[in-house]
């Protein structure tokens, strides 16, 4: 059995109240993990702190708009005020404003991507993760070292129709990753990306069921991924099994074929 050497170490995860991010809260906590929940809001807040003690560790939950710097820091100050530390940052959260660049019917635009659109999925998937791992660096630094995971996706690899937005904000996250491992690494901070695949959380599940199964069949594997399929993958990379693992990109996508 490996020792993921998790055990007492201060997880933030943001965009954690659902989804992937409710996920990978609990699978901390599980490890034993203290964890700090990040999010806006969402229907079922006030739970985490007992659902994350009887998933075996224990849980905060701290309202955060991840594009506020204000309270990113504010949070990041709580947090190693209150336990002394911080070791893991997943920065999950993300929004989706999907919109073609230029929508063309009958010889005219019938819709373009709004300039608002643009920029608030840039500022929540892009400036969101930046802004959240200067906060936490200099805490992890004083407690001698720590790990930053980055939520980018497989549209950031390979773009996807409809997503300009979306698709640039998860490629610049991982040369962002890249970038913070050559800078961090000697501070025994080691930061990754990981790119999800089709995943079914609440939000993909309310599409149509022809693009749905249109998603499985791309999928080698044959079916769409689970929250905890990535959970897993973000409590493995920031363990001690992957403890020489820096500046890369995991794929968790069941061999994802794009175009095929």
């Amino acid at each position: 059995m490996i020792e993921t050497g998790l055990k007492g170490k201060v997880v933030i995860v943001t965009g954690g109240a659902a989804g992937i991010g409710r996920a990978t809260a609990r699978c901390f906590a599980a490890e034993g993990c203290r964890v700090s929940v990040w999010d806006v809001g969402g229907s079922e807040i006030e739970a985490i702190p007992a659902d994350l003690g009887e998933a075996g560790g224990e849980g905060l939950f701290q309202k955060v708009d991840v594009s506020d710097p204000t309270m990113v820091n504010a949070a990041a100050d709580e947090i190693a005020e209150r336990w002394g530390r911080i070791d893991v940052l997943v920065n999950n959260a993300g929004i989706l404003r999907d919109a073609q660049l230029v929508k063309w019917k009958n010889d005219e635009v019938a819709s373009v991507m709004s300039g608002e659109a643009f920029d608030a999925v840039v500022d929540v998937n892009f400036k969101g993760v930046f802004l959240c791992a200067r906060a936490v660096v200099p805490h992890m630094i004083r407690g001698g070292g720590g790990v930053i995971l980055n939520a980018s996706s497989v549209v950031g690899l390979y773009g996807n129709f409809g997503q300009t937005n979306y698709a640039a904000t998860k490629a610049a996250v991982i040369n962002m990753s890249r970038t913070w491992s050559r800078e961090l690494g000697r501070y025994n901070i080691r930061v990754n990306a990981v790119a999800p695949g089709f995943v079914a959380t609440e939000i993909l599940k309310s599409m149509p069921e022809k693009v749905l199964d249109g998603m499985v069949a791309h999928t080698p594997i044959g079916r769409m991924g689970t929250p905890d399929d990535i959970a897993n993958a973000y409590v493995w990379l920031a363990s001690d099994a992957a403890a020489y693992v820096s500046g890369t990109v995991l794929s968790v996508d069941g061999g994802l074929v794009v175009g095929t």
